[in-house]
């Protein structure tokens, strides 16, 4: 494999979203004359545009697609390879693209992302909702439909269901109430109506329609109708309460959308596997008359022209687990720790596809969402630059006064530290191509008295590594 190496980067980024781009940005500024190559199989990026810092923890910005070339055009020292990662091999530092190109790394961080949890394989009546393809896709299928359902209950499920139009939705989520993947019963009263309030006006005037808002019973379901005769101020005819959004379904007519909670999917059909099947519990169409049928948890069939699979995304770990020895958290992400860095030497990750395994501050958790995205990518590229090493008691911990330190300090190359105690090697601290890491490791391990050295111990005239070797 190294031999066929088509040529070696000092970093390589593997994906073209969030983290992989601001990982890129941050790297190609901080180190513009490092060869630094982005792997992606798009030929458009996903770049943050409009950032601002809006206080000292909560930012804003917006996120657009742009051709990779105007990365490139930005950072004279990046080449975009268009392509997907066939395979990693991380002992010869080198990967292998899908159209049979080999590249080597010095450093390599993993942005691939995540894939949709998809409630079936090779169901072409399933479809997952994750990125602007699958969205086209969506569109293209939608403008035909008469009945969707839709399965999930995040942010994808809520925006599906509040924006379709001209077509009958039928919600499917586990939860007593929608939208708890980012806030509670309460909160979701207050907030959804709440998501029409920018949209402009409608030319004629119309009714507001009112849907009950009761908490359901387990495996129970709501539909929210629109009543033409409901008043503005209110109506008799239910209680008070919440809607999805006033007037979301203006224009529609007959538009309705059912939502089913506490319930989970079951099975899913086709036309020929239901009349195959015992008889379920349908609506007032005829066996046959949809294409695919989805049945739930509660006892209910519905036939739908399509499913919308909106119950999240797993980490797109794949193409970099074969042959390596990847520390994987329990969700299936790397294993990365608190400086980006994967259980594989010189191989960092970032975003969706990977999981926080530090130890988190009371105030944080992770959430795949594009605000952390970019705040991993961006930190995922200061670390490789600086390439920060921390080695046993790095910072003292532990040893009161009993213990001295050796500094050594280049500025902006390196940063060498060295805690010692009764003259054995106990710490260290490295940032910079150093490559004292193996060596100061082996001191450590091996408990060996460094008395005799003092602090030539890091004199930058003595090749320690070649010394210690």
């Amino acid at each position: 494999m190294a031999n066929r190496k088509e040529k070696t980067f000092r970093f390589i980024i593997v994906g073209g979203g969030i983290a992989g781009v601001t990982c890129v940005e941050q790297l190609s500024s901080q180190i513009p004359s490092a060869d630094v190559a982005l792997i992606t199989a798009s030929p458009h990026i996903k770049t943050v545009t409009n950032y601002r810092q809006v206080s000292k923890t909560l930012e804003e910005f917006d996120v657009e697609e742009q051709p990779s070339s105007v990365l490139e055009e930005k950072f004279p020292n990046l080449t975009v390879i268009h392509s997907a990662v066939q395979s990693l091999h991380t002992r010869s530092h080198s990967l292998e693209t899908t159209d049979g190109r080999v590249f080597g790394y010095e450093k390599l961080c993993i942005c691939g992302g995540g894939r949709p949890k998809l409630l079936t394989q090779e169901n072409p009546y399933v479809l997952g909702i994750r990125d602007t393809d699958s969205a086209q896709e969506l569109q293209k299928r939608l403008s035909k439909a008469k009945r969707i359902v839709v399965v999930g209950n995040g942010g994808i499920a809520l925006e599906l269901v509040y924006e379709v139009e001209g077509c009958e939705v039928i919600w499917a989520v586990k939860d007593k109430a929608i939208g708890n993947t980012f806030f509670d019963a309460g909160a979701a009263q207050f907030l959804i109506p709440s998501l029409e309030a920018d949209k402009p006006e409608k030319d004629a005037p119309c009714k507001r329609p009112r849907y009950t808002t009761e908490e359901p019973t387990p495996g129970g379901s709501h539909t929210f109708t629109a009543d033409r005769n409901a008043r503005r101020q209110g109506s008799s005819s239910t209680e008070a309460g919440s809607a999805l959004g006033p007037d979301w379904h203006e224009g529609i007519g007959t538009r309705r959308v059912s939502l089913e909670y506490q319930c989970e999917v079951e099975k899913i059909f086709t036309s020929e596997e239901l009349l195959d099947s015992p008889p379920q519990t349908l609506g007032h169409e005829n066996v046959g008359s949809w294409p695919v049928y989805i049945k739930l948890t509660n006892g209910k069939t519905f036939g739908c022209d399509f499913v919308v699979s909106a119950t999240g995304v797993v980490p797109n770990t794949e193409p970099f687990l074969h042959g390596n020895n990847f520390a994987l958290a329990d969700d299936g992400g790397l294993h990365v720790d608190d400086h980006m860095m994967t259980s594989e030497p010189d191989v960092y990750a970032a975003g969706d596809v990977c999981t926080a395994c530090w130890e988190h501050s009371p105030m944080w958790q992770q959430m795949r969402l594009w605000t952390q995205a970019r705040q991993m990518g961006w930190y995922a590229g200061r670390c490789m630059a600086a390439h920060v090493v921390l080695l046993g008691k790095f910072n003292g911990q532990g040893l009161g006064s009993d213990h001295e330190l050796l500094v050594r300090c280049t500025k902006g190359l390196e940063y060498v530290k060295v805690v010692l105690s009764g003259g054995r090697m106990v710490g260290a601290v490295l940032i910079g191509e150093t490559d004292l890491e193996e060596t100061f490791e082996n001191l450590i391990l091996n408990e060996m008295d460094l008395t005799p050295y003092g602090e030539e111990l890091l004199n930058p005239n003595i090749d320690i590594e070649d010394y210690f070797d």
